[in-house]
Parts: C-alpha cells; sequence; structure tokens
C-alpha cells in the first residue's frame, strides 16, 4: 500500500470553522479583562489574571486544523492519534464533533490496525513518534499533522545532536507523549538519548560524568529513560541539551548549567565543545506564561492563585509549581473543580487529583488567575463568574456588564 498524503498547512477553511471555534472558545468577558488592565473588583473580591495565559500559536494552530478537517471531510472516518491537546473540554467537544480517539489494545497502545487507506488521520500538537508515523503511513490514510513548529524545533536539534555524534539529554517526562516522540526522533538519527526529569537526576548524571560509576546500577535508575543500547561509560562523552517545551525554563536552564560544568570538571574549558552543546530549545509561549505568573506573583496582595488546565497538562502543572512556592494555589480543570465556597476538587504538584476543605477565605480577597496553554478563554470565564458566585458577589453589577451589552455580547463566556 502506497503512502498517503502528509497535510501540515491545514485546508485554508479558517473563514468556514471561525464562527464555531469562537462559539466554542472565545470569551468576551476575557477581551474585557484584556482591554481593562487583567483586574476586575466586585465587592470584596479583587480578580488578577496574569497577562499570558491560555491558548498559544500552536494550540490554536492545532484546534484549527481539526475543525478544518472535518469540515474538509464530512463523510470519511476521521481519527486523533490521541488527545490533540491535554484538555477535557477541547477533546470533548472535537469527540462532539465527530471526530473518534484511536482505539487502544488491551495492552493500551494504539491500534492503527483498524485505519483504512481511505480513512483521515490527525496527529496531536506534541507530535508522535518516528515509529507511530511510520505505521500510519503504511496504512495509506490521510495525515493531518498540527504539531507545534517549537516541538519540531527541538526535534531538529536533537536529529543534529545526533548526526554529530551527541548523545540528547532530554529534559522532560519520560512518559509524556512530546518526550517520547522527541527521544524517537534522536534514534532515527542513529543517536541516543537520556531523559532526566529534574535537578535531583541532572545531579546523578552530572556525578556520572565527572567521576565515572557503575553503568549497571546507572541503567537500573534511568531504566525507562534511556535508549536501547545506552552504555553510560561511552553514550555520556558527548552530550547535547533539548527539553520538552511545557517544562520550567529556569529548571531546563539550571540542568544545562549542571551538565556544562560537570564536563568542564571532567574535561576541562578548552574542550568544553567537544563535549558539550546547548541549543535553545525553550518555546517562547511557555515561557511568556511563566514569566507574566512570576510578575503576578510580585504582587504583595495576591491571597490564592487558581491555576486552570488539564490535569494532565505539563505546562499548566509547570505553573501550578511555580504559584505554590509563594501562596496557596489550586490547579483546576474547569469550573467543575469549584465544589463549593468550602470544597475544590484540585491536582496537587506531581500528585493524584484531590479534594481539599476549607480553601476559599471568607472576607476581603485578591485572586490571582493563569491558564495553561490548552485553555480555551471560555473555560477561563467560566471560573471567573464562578469564583464571583461561591464568593456571594453580584457579578451582574460588574463594571463590565455594561461594555458587554454595549458589543452585543450573547453570553460572558
Amino acid at each position: 500500500m502506497e503512502s498517503g498524503p502528509v497535510i501540515r498547512k491545514g485546508f485554508q477553511l479558517k473563514k468556514q470553522v471561525l464562527p464555531v471555534l469562537r462559539q466554542d472558545y472565545a470569551s468576551t468577558l476575557i477581551d474585557w479583562f484584556r482591554a481593562h488592565d487583567f483586574e476586575v473588583q466586585v465587592g470584596q473580591t479583587r480578580i488578577v489574571l496574569a497577562r499570558e495565559f491560555g491558548f498559544c500559536y500552536g494550540v490554536d494552530r492545532a484546534i484549527q486544523y481539526a475543525y478544518e478537517t472535518r469540515a474538509r471531510f464530512p463523510d470519511r472516518r476521521v481519527f486523533l492519534t490521541g488527545e490533540i491537546i491535554h484538555n477535557p473540554f477541547v477533546n470533548r467537544r472535537l469527540q462532539e464533533s465527530g471526530i473518534e480517539f484511536l482505539p487502544r489494545t488491551p495492552d493500551g497502545r494504539k491500534d492503527y490496525t483498524v485505519i483504512q487507506s481511505e480513512d483521515v488521520v490527525i496527529l496531536p500538537a506534541f507530535g508522535v513518534s518516528v515509529e507511530e508515523m511510520e505505521a500510519l503511513q503504511t496504512r495509506g490514510c490521510i495525515v493531518v499533522d498540527t504539531t507545534c513548529g517549537s516541538v519540531m524545533n527541538v526535534w531538529k536539534s536533537v536529529r543534529q545532536y545526533a548526526r554529530d555524534g551527541f548523545t540528547s539529554v532530554i529534559h522532560g517526562k519520560y512518559w509524556h507523549e512530546e518526550t517520547r516522540a522527541t527521544a524517537s526522533q534522536a534514534v532515527a538519527a542513529g543517536g541516543h538519548y537520556l531523559i532526566v526529569l529534574n535537578r535531583s537526576e541532572a545531579h546523578q548524571v552530572a556525578d556520572f560524568i565527572r567521576h565515572g560509576g557503575d553503568p549497571m546500577a546507572f541503567l537500573r535508575a534511568f531504566r525507562q529513560a534511556v535508549s536501547p543500547g545506552f552504555d553510560p561509560t561511552v553514550h555520556l562523552v558527548r552530550v547535547g541539551l533539548a527539553n520538552q517545551t511545557t517544562m520550567l525554563m529556569n529548571e531546563s536552564l539550571e540542568i544545562q548549567e549542571i551538565l556544562r560544568q560537570a564536563m568542564v570538571d571532567r574535561y576541562g574549558t578548552d574542550c568544553l565543545a567537544e563535549h558539550f552543546r546547548a541549543f535553545d530549545t525553550i518555546c517562547s509561549a511557555t515561557q511568556d506564561r511563566q514569566d507574566a505568573v512570576q510578575v503576578l506573583l510580585q504582587r504583595d496582595d495576591i491571597d490564592l492563585m487558581i491555576v486552570i488546565g488539564g490535569f494532565n497538562s505539563s505546562n499548566t502543572g509547570s505553573l501550578l509549581h511555580l504559584c505554590q512556592q509563594k501562596v496557596p494555589s489550586f490547579h483546576i480543570e474547569g469550573v467543575q473543580d469549584l465544589v463549593s465556597a468550602d470544597r475544590i476538587r484540585h491536582k496537587p504538584y506531581m500528585q493524584a487529583p484531590a479534594y481539599t476543605n476549607g480553601w476559599l477565605p471568607s472576607g476581603p480577597l485578591t485572586i490571582g488567575l493563569t491558564a495553561g496553554a490548552s485553555t480555551p478563554n471560555s473555560v477561563v470565564a467560566g471560573v471567573v463568574l464562578r469564583l464571583l458566585d461561591l464568593r456571594g458577589e453580584h457579578w451582574q453589577d460588574a463594571p463590565w456588564m455594561e461594555a458587554l451589552q454595549t458589543v452585543g455580547a450573547p453570553s460572558l463566556g
């Protein structure tokens, strides 16, 4: 069977799908916030939004292409290989439009055998592995590739590392789809990879670079995070740094410095270029949202933070990690998690979702809000209104009402 076409620039149907995109994901309320310095006071409650939050360009583009695909092929089966982005509201809306998720085999792998040549398959914004792409192309179907440009920039770097004989050390989560896809690019280019989750693991790697050690013990520690045939005594001699685009920028830079210094200690400054490389693979949108949160947290009046995004969203988790170092912070998926003024469902950093009681103080309160790059403005708007309801504020008297009525806004969502 011949390989099917790969579509990477959509179908030029933006005008056709724009009305439904606006209906599902835009918000006149959030537009009002942007025009009024990102904050509002209603009664005793002040709500302040970070100046960068929500959909990034890559996510916006991926969703648009998915809607265009459904419009272009109304009578064909259209599949997603998995979540197009990590947001349950968005993925549910796509399923409601008739786009199916690829089924899984009993052991949890994606079942490509159901794909026929006349089908259309959409790839997610964080990409798929080289092996998955090859499996799809052997089916002869149409592939719509929405992989983000920032992710492909990382792929370009690890392929270059491999061609030049450098092992890719990837700051990321070995179980995350984006990191697995990036790692597969290194292997496909003839190289090796090692995935490090945090500073602690980076220090383990740095210690081996400086002093050597037991290769088998090293491989046991990183057994799920190394390429086939990885030998630390060989493949840590020359390394190039890359990262999952949704990780904490500051942590990626610190890990880079930890490993750079280890190479200096082992081989000397004059030989550093022979053993260490680092291309800038930090996503600008991720950085902008993290920077905006840090600016917001410099205010001395923020009492608590609400971070909105899918519970499996890595970039949302990174925002939570920044926030909780300053004030009480809660990562929620949407308005449904704000159960009551006394009870909230949320996801602590790197833990399972949980319920917490007594989360919302009474009296004068300033609440900061941010949202991960996969979160629609409509979801953020719903959270704003729910917070005011739980605080007993009459948001119908808020200063935005007159402005929204003036423009004929059909709703605040």
